[in-house]
């Protein structure tokens, strides 16, 4: 079992943030010490023992400071175990097969991160919440979130059994 696990994330709305409060929160029920920071935050790995990274996909990309998180912690990263989620999807009806594929694609980026485990949620969705030229995407009807009202189909139940497996997948 790990010793200290940093619980790292990115986020544009909070929904990235929230699951990677549930996933620190197993981890500490399942006797790890779990440390939750923005991935921008973490400047240094020295006192951890493994690492989950969290991120959203957007359009095939994962968020900057996830992959400057990489980047910038990569000697550590290549040294300790690592796991990895991404938000892609905005509904369960949306084709998680081809957002693991997208996944898999932002990841060749990385040739050198060998991950323990990597998964693909569901994300949250609201059009309340958008801010800055993020507002036009559900007026537009070309776009796949046109008219799309708030959707949050997360599976807690799925998210709470691979946090359930980090701890031994992490060791």
């Amino acid at each position: 079992m790990p010793d200290r696990v940093l619980v790292a994330y990115a986020t544009k709305y909070g929904s990235t943030k929230e699951v990677a409060e549930a996933i620190a929160t197993a981890l500490g029920e399942a006797g790890v010490f779990a440390e939750l920071e923005p991935a921008a935050d973490v400047k240094d790995l020295g006192g951890y023992s493994a690492v989950v990274l969290g991120t959203p996909l957007y359009v095939g990309k994962m968020r900057k400071d996830a992959s400057e998180f990489l980047e910038r912690n990569r000697a550590a990263l290549a040294a300790m175990p690592v796991a990895l989620f991404a938000l892609g999807p905005v509904s369960a009806t949306d084709d998680m097969a081809e957002a693991a594929k997208q996944l898999d694609v932002v990841l060749e980026k990385f040739p050198w991160l060998e991950l323990r485990a990597k998964t693909m949620f569901v994300g949250k969705y609201d059009p309340d919440h958008l801010r800055g030229l993020d507002k036009l995407i559900p007026k537009i009807k070309a776009t796949p979130l046109y008219g799309i009202p708030l959707t949050d189909d997360r599976d807690w139940a799925a998210i709470s059994a691979w946090a359930a497996a980090l701890p031994e997948v992490l060791a």
